[in-house]
Parts: structure tokens; C-alpha cells; sequence
């Protein structure tokens, strides 16, 4: 959502559109009917934005459907750049005068867009875009009930059912969970993918980490029974009892819901986008921040991390992770081995400053800005030191 939001800003200054405040998907699973001024503060988005873009909360009512005005509806494709703005899009504008962009997901790519355009990318995430102060306000108050405990380590523990049924791995699961995951992949006809071997996708390194495989990569990490842990997620598939190991090697784990009392939660209940708001401000404040998954969420609050002054995320490598795990599990691996090598394969995988890897033609392999907003992070002499070229690579 931020990044499509981004995004979106980022597209009306090149073309030097008026935007209209982003309508949010209600349709999805979650079916949150948040609108975007109950998630952010909306005036201070467009009052924070005015020098660079035009901002309006609704259309004018001579484009109003209500006045039998249809605007014309499209997709921009997928990760495109600024010529293909200015060529393709910008002439609909003549015609349409209105134009609805449906699908705003990775619309604008990665590399190849104008410095001043980053950094617009940037100034709408980490200033523009401001939660609500409902949300600021009791985010702020579990921030401050963690720190005052100790250290924490924000756990993003994508364990959710949504998650499990649309990647298809189901690796821990029963055989009736199994189907009831597949049964609810089948039933969302936007998620295409529906006959998946749940083993060779996490074999590729491409499942969420199971609440069971976190437990042993935190304990080899050198978490101990006295680390504070908060759990980033909705509700985990299994519940307690996948919760169990994982409860059973660190006591100290917390959640938003055993810290605030329920009346204070009552108004967030069911609008999973402004619980989520909370547990990312939690993610943003945390001391370490490690991701089970990197998806969409993990990786913006790993790029925001990196824009508070690189703190400490730890990004784990699934792909090396499944096969440590497996060969401990077996017997081959002796714990101590296991621990040395998850430690060795995440050294250089701790939100240290590095430059984007570039893929040409191919977007979704490469890193994603979100993730490494580099552009944003440093100014003047020092930046290629603090990058370091030599850990640049571009890939053919």
C-alpha cells in the first residue's frame, strides 16, 4: 500500500496530474474496509506534498459518476519507466481527462528513473505519508511499554492463512489443512497459481519460515530465553499450538494483543490495515527486525530501517536456512554446526548498507527500491564509501 501510494505521487509529478486521494482495495482477502483517512493523516499528505504535487481528496463533481461521468479505467504495466509515462500514459490524458488507475502494485520500476524522482519516492514514504493520530497515538504507547521491558526484536512472522494458501506451502500442516488451504487458494480467482508441490517451493526457498523453523534459526542466531520478542503478524494458521515451540524456547514473547488492553483495540478490530500500521511502527522502533517472508511489508520496513540509520534487520536466506534445517533435523548436522553456519550465512545479511542489485529485464528478481532506497540514504563525499562499489553487482 505505501509503496503503490509512492508510487502513484511520484507518476502525477512527472506527468504534472492533479492526484486524487488513493481509494484502498476492499475486496481482498482481508476485506478491510479501511478507507486511506483511516489509515493516514490525509492533510498532512497533501499539505506535506503541495510543492511538488496537486492533491485533492475527491474529484470534482463535473467527473463525478453521479453526474454520468466515466473515467476511463486501466492498468499501467507492471515496473515501467519514465518514457513509457510520458509516451503511453500522458496522451490518454487528452482524451480522458480522468484517468483510473486500477492496478497501482510495482507499477514503476526499480532503476532507470531520475534522481529527483527517488527521492520524491522517498519523501512521500518517510515524510508524506503519517498515520493517523489514533493510530500514532497507541502506537506509540506499545513503542514505549517494549522499551521499557528492554531490547526488542521484531519478529515478522508471516504465518497467516492468507499467506500459507496463496504460496501453497503447507510444510508442518496437517492433511486437513492442507486442503482447506488449497480449497481457499482455488476460491480467490486473482491468486493463479493453484496446483503447487508445497516441498519444492520451499526446497527453492521461496515458503515463510514455520514458527517451528524460526525457533531453531533464533536460537542460532544467539536469542536466548531472556529476548524479548514481539510477534508482527495477524492471526497465526494453527494458532497456539504452532505457537508452542516457539513460546516454549522464548517466554518473553509478546503481541499487540496481550500488551494493550482490548477496549484499546476494540476500534482497530477487523481492518487488518490499521493493525498492521501498529505492528509497523512497532518494526520501525524495534532493535532488531527479522522477516520470516519478504514480502511486501518486510521489505519497505527494511528500507525504512536502513533510512533510520541502518539498524539492524536481519534478512534470512530461506533457500541456505530449509537446507541447514533439514540436515539438523535428520541427525547429519550436530546443533553447534548448525548455529556456526546459520551465523556465517547471515553475516553479511544484517541491513548493512550496500547498492541495489540491478537485473536488467527482469524486475522481479532484482532488488527491489523499496528495500535499499539508496538514492535516499547518504549525500555528498562519503556515499560511495558508505555503499562500497565493491559489493555492487549487476547480473546479465
Amino acid at each position: 500500500m505505501r509503496a503503490a501510494i509512492c508510487d502513484m505521487v511520484t507518476v502525477a509529478r512527472l506527468l504534472n496530474l492533479t492526484l486524487v486521494v488513493p481509494e484502498l482495495d476492499k475486496k481482498s482477502f482481508w476485506a478491510d474496509p479501511s478507507d486511506f483517512e483511516d489509515i493516514f493523516d490525509v492533510r498532512h499528505f497533501i499539505d506535506s506534498l503541495r510543492d511538488e504535487v496537486r492533491i485533492v481528496r475527491r474529484l470534482p463533481k463535473r467527473f463525478s459518476s453521479k453526474y454520468g461521468f466515466e473515467a476511463f479505467q486501466m492498468p499501467p504495466v507492471s515496473w515501467s519507466n519514465e518514457k513509457y509515462y510520458l509516451e503511453q500514459i500522458l496522451p490518454l490524458f487528452s482524451k480522458h481527462k480522468v484517468v483510473h488507475f486500477n492496478r497501482t502494485d510495482t507499477r514503476l520500476a526499480n532503476n532507470g528513473i531520475p534522481l529527483s524522482l527517488q527521492k520524491l519516492r522517498c519523501r512521500v514514504n518517510f515524510q508524506g505519508l503519517k498515520f493517523t493520530p489514533q493510530i500514532e497515538t497507541l502506537g506509540h504507547k506499545l513503542v514505549h511499554i517494549l522499551q521499557e521491558k528492554g531490547p526488542v526484536v521484531a519478529l515478522h512472522l508471516r504465518y497467516e492463512m492468507d499467506m500459507l494458501a496463496f504460496s501453497g506451502c503447507t510444510h508442518g500442516c496437517t492433511v486437513e489443512e492442507a486442503e482447506e488451504l488449497k480449497r481457499l487458494r482455488y476460491a480467490f480467482p486473482w491468486w493463479r497459481e493453484k496446483e503447487i508441490v508445497s516441498e519444492e517451493r520451499r526446497q527453492q526457498g521461496l515458503c515463510p519460515l514455520t514458527p517451528e523453523e524460526a525457533t531453531l534459526v533464533l536460537q542460532a542466531l544467539g536469542f536466548t530465553k531472556e529476548t524479548q520478542i514481539y510477534i508482527a503478524s495477524g492471526e497465526i494458521y494453527g494458532s497456539e499450538r504452532r505457537l508452542a515451540p516457539l513460546r516454549a524456547a522464548f517466554p518473553r514473547i509478546v503481541k499487540k494483543e496481550t500488551l494493550l488492553d482490548p477496549a484499546e483495540l476494540q476500534q482497530f478490530q477487523n481492518h487488518s490495515s490499521q493493525m498492521a500500521a501498529l505492528d509497523f511502527m512497532v518494526t520501525l522502533a524495534s532493535n532488531t527486525f527479522i522477516p520470516t517472508y519478504d514480502g511486501n511489508m518486510a521489505k519497505v520496513v527494511e528500507g525504512h530501517r536502513r533510512y533510520l540509520g541502518f539498524k539492524k534487520s536481519i534478512l534470512p536466506d530461506r533457500k541456505k536456512l530449509v537446507e541447514l534445517l533439514d540436515l539438523h533435523q535428520n541427525g547429519t548436522l550436530p546443533w553447534n554446526d548448525f548455529a556456526l553456519a546459520v551465523r556465517q550465512a547471515h553475516e553479511k545479511r544484517m541491513g548493512q548498507p550496500f547498492h541495489r542489485r540491478i537485473i536488467p529485464d527482469k524486475p522481479k528478481e532484482e532488488d527491489y527500491f523499496y528495500a535499499n532506497p539508496q538514492e535516499c540514504l547518504c549525500e555528498g563525499t562519503g556515499c560511495e564509501d558508505l555503499l562500497d562499489p565493491r559489493k555492487s553487482s549487476k547480473l546479465q
